[in-house]
């Protein structure tokens, strides 16, 4: 089974998008009323906040990864 780098960086780029949409429309329901009573939703903003930094540090790392392989790709064409 061969895994390249750069597919493995674009999954981790797509699931930290995903982490980060979630996340950011918690943050900005926080406060409007629920549709079964009218009161206003509960949304723990602390928790939100993590998963948007967590989002933010795998896409980081995600892009130094594609960064690094395209850098491995030069050198291994400049030596071609």
């Amino acid at each position: 089974m061969d895994v390249s780098p750069i597919s493995t960086a674009l999954a981790g780029l797509e699931q930290a998008n995903s982490q980060l949409d979630a996340a950011a429309s918690q943050i900005a329901q926080a406060g409007a009323p629920s549709d079964n009573d009218g009161n206003p939703d509960v949304v723990d903003l602390s928790a939100e906040m993590v998963a948007l930094m967590t989002a933010q540090n795998q896409f980081s790392a995600n892009l130094q990864t594609l960064s690094t392989a395209d850098q491995i790709q030069q050198t291994l064409d400049e030596l071609a």
